[in-house]
Formats: C-alpha cells, structure tokens, sequence
C-alpha cells in the first residue's frame, strides 16, 4: 500500500536538463522514488513563447499530481518563470518547487561585483527574471550582471548527450562566453558566472575551459534539493530505508532520454514513451 512517505517525488524539465536538478535531489534524498518527465517532445521551451511554456506545464503538473507524487520540482528555469504561480494556485495542497538562475548567492560571493549570467532567452525576458535582477542589482557592492540570452544551447546539449559529438556545444559557449567580456578575479572582470538553465551544469567543463579556474560557477542544483527536503519534513524517507527508484519518462525520443541518464547519472533502466 502506498503512503505519503514513500510516494514518489515527481521532477520534470523541457528535455535532460532536469537531470542536473534530479543529481542533486538524489544526493540529498537517497531514499526517496522519482518520477523524471523530459519534455523533449515539445522542446525547447526556452525559445517558445510563454502560452506554450504554460500549457505544456499545466499538462505535465497535472499527469505528475495525478501520479500522487507528494512533491513537484519543475527542474527548469523558463518554465518556473512563466508557470509557477498559477500552478501553485490550481494545485494548492501539492508542494510545487521551482527554480530560479541563482542570483542571490553569485551577488554574495563576487569579489570583483561583475557576474555573468547564462540563461535561456525566454528565461532572462519574463517578469520573474527582472524582479530578480533588480533585487540584486547595485546595492553596496555596485554588483553589476552581464546578462547573456544563449539560443542554441540547451539544444546542443541534448544532442551532444546523445552522439558523444560536443563540437556544437563548445562552439557556442566559446561564442557566449566572448560576447560577455573578460573573466577573472582582477578588477573589472566577470569573476562569477550563473548557468541560469538546468541543462548548463553539463557543458561546464566546456565553459571552465573558456574561462580559467578562478571564475566561480553556481547553479541552482543543490539549493533546490535542500529547499525540497525543508518541504518534506514530515513525509522523507527514513535513513535505513534502501535506496529509492527513478522511473524515467519522455515525450520525445527515448533514447535521447536514456543515453542522457546513462552518461549522466549512472542510470541504466528503460525509459517509457509519455503521450501527454
């Protein structure tokens, strides 16, 4: 019989970008079940408009709420930005997790106050994003943020995680990271860049090769896991249960899907064709 304690939790992205977000939970939730939707059937989302962005996370809460998943993370930033709140208000009893590009923690650790931002162009255009920006804009630092839309590159990713071939990724975050100036640790350089989409975390070896090992990297991967565990205090898995199971579904290919989580997360199941 199935209890509030050992429902899944269920976390979804626009494609395999969500898996970064998924590595963390794991870590923090070793013996917690997940349910891990990509949505590549209908991505990107970072380069559609926000109508799109909402009706297909209005689908894929609503297929998730009714898995009786005892908590949602939307592992991605663009549908975070357009859906969140709406979602928060047709399904109040569920504990909905968003995600947001870190800002707060880039402006607390800049020593230069110049941070970069990589996101998804409808990520950086919503009203979310720029309340954000003002929030931690300026200030007693004067943190400045170079904000870069990077159309093209959560694509790439994904295809990259499937063919093994990264030579499109590397192009474009050379080109990314050229059009936001100088990085480093002397004054006037970016010295903290903010990967704003879930899918960045792994094209980071590309990016620290671009701009050296003093530049800070921060994501949103373990903030949201922590933040997820505070929203279950009464329903985690106790420490001496065995480790918890990832069921894996996709709307787009699903071997994209399954080779993503191979290289990625070490997973090796099947992953199932989702018709929503």
């Amino acid at each position: 019989m199935k209890t509030v304690r050992n429902a899944p939790i269920g976390v979804f992205d626009s494609g395999i970008g969500g898996l970064s977000v998924l590595k963390a939970l794991r870590a923090e939730l070793p013996h917690e079940h997940f349910i891990y939707i990509a949505d590549s059937g209908h991505a990107p989302y970072g380069e559609r408009d926000e109508a799109h962005v909402l009706a297909r996370s209005r689908a894929i809460v609503q297929y998730l709420a009714g898995q009786n998943v005892k908590a949602l993370v939307m592992a991605c930033n663009t549908a975070t930005a357009a859906a969140i709140r709406l979602l928060r208000d047709e399904h109040p009893g569920l504990a909905l997790i968003g995600v947001e590009p870190a800002l707060k923690p880039a402006a607390l650790r800049t020593q230069t106050g110049r941070i970069g931002v990589m996101a998804t162009r409808s990520t950086l255009a919503s009203a979310k994003f720029q309340a954000l920006l003002a929030a931690h804009s300026g200030g007693p630092q004067k943190v400045e943020f170079i904000v870069q839309p990077c159309d093209g590159l959560a694509h790439a990713i994904e295809a990259s995680a499937d063919t093994g071939d990264a030579t499109r990724t590397i192009a474009l975050c050379a080109h990314y990271i050229s059009a936001m100036g100088r990085f480093g640790t002397e004054t006037g350089q970016i010295d903290t860049l903010v990967l704003g989409c879930t899918h960045y975390p792994f094209a980071s070896e590309h990016l620290r090769a671009l701009v050296g090992a003093q530049v800070q990297f921060i994501d949103n991967g373990e903030a949201v896991a922590r933040q997820t565990r505070r929203r279950l205090p009464a329903s985690v898995m106790p420490a001496n249960a065995p480790p918890g199971r990832v069921s894996l579904f996709t709307t787009g290919d699903p071997h994209m899907l399954q080779a993503a989580a191979r290289r990625w997360l070490g997973l090796s199941q099947p992953v199932e064709l989702l018709l929503i």
